[in-house]
């Protein structure tokens, strides 16, 4: 069962005079990992903010086409709030906000009136174990946020989205500014992540995307050139376009 349909999806930036996203139809299946690659610039990150309405926030964007989450088309008339609750987004660089660990994952149960302080623990400790942080911070919950490292920011802010009980974490470049240490532990909680949750990627590391993706789409100047099973498309790709990019012809 595919948890999104995109259907001949185009975007344009600035009123109309740059078209960024180019007749995109993509199938995104349940509980899985989902890369997007392609050099920059290809309409990759355009994409994920289409899928919670994130590009709502641009001035001068013009969005055509079809967006189908659990065949509810998230274009119509939505609560935008619930679903950018439902389909969560960690960003490239890790932003805690500037308080403690806890409040840092407490902050969005709060924000909903949630003041019981045995639930509040409860999700704060479960949702650390499912962002593999709690054995380093559950001694030290009071302390800043910004006193953890870039990896385990990182991690405290994918804490922060699964505390939303979300259906899809979207996940942009998450450990572009990580160390090889720290970004093996992201890819390895991954792993673990899609069995609740469908994960889609944008990464400029292709051998990021075949380490953790079941399925990989291949952009390319706001097109979407390519999409297949991971090891297919990395193995045999149809277009050579495709096959020039994970060859590393360009890019």
């Amino acid at each position: 069962m595919n948890k999104f349909e995109i259907k001949d999806l185009n975007l344009y930036y600035d009123n109309g005079s740059n078209h960024a996203l180019k007749n995109i139809s993509l199938s995104v299946p349940n509980k899985q990992v989902t890369a997007l690659i392609g050099p920059s610039g290809c309409g990759k990150s355009s994409l994920l903010r289409c899928l919670n309405r994130m590009n709502d926030l641009i001035e001068g964007v013009k969005i055509k086409g079809h967006i189908l989450l659990d065949n509810e088309e998230i274009y119509g008339n939505i609560d935008v709030a619930h679903l950018r609750i439902k389909v969560g987004m960690v960003f490239q660089k890790a932003n805690p906000f500037p308080m403690s660990i806890y409040d840092n994952v407490a902050y969005g149960l709060r924000a909903q009136g949630i003041t019981d302080k045995k639930k509040l623990d409860e999700v704060v400790e479960k949702s650390l174990r499912g962002a593999a942080l709690w054995k380093e911070v559950k001694d030290r919950l009071k302390s800043p946020a910004f006193g953890l490292s870039g990896g385990q920011q990182q991690r405290l802010c994918i804490a922060r989205t699964i505390s939303m009980e979300p259906e899809v974490i979207l996940m942009d470049e998450p450990t572009s500014a990580l160390d090889p240490i720290a970004t093996k532990k992201i890819e390895d909680l991954m792993e673990g992540l899609k069995k609740n949750y469908t994960i889609i990627i944008v990464t400029h590391s292709m051998q990021q995307a075949r380490r953790i993706s079941d399925r990989t789409a291949f952009f390319l100047m706001g097109e979407l050139v390519e999409q297949d099973e991971t090891a297919k498309l990395f193995a045999d790709p149809r277009d050579e376009r495709t096959r020039g990019y994970v060859n590393g012809d360009f890019g």
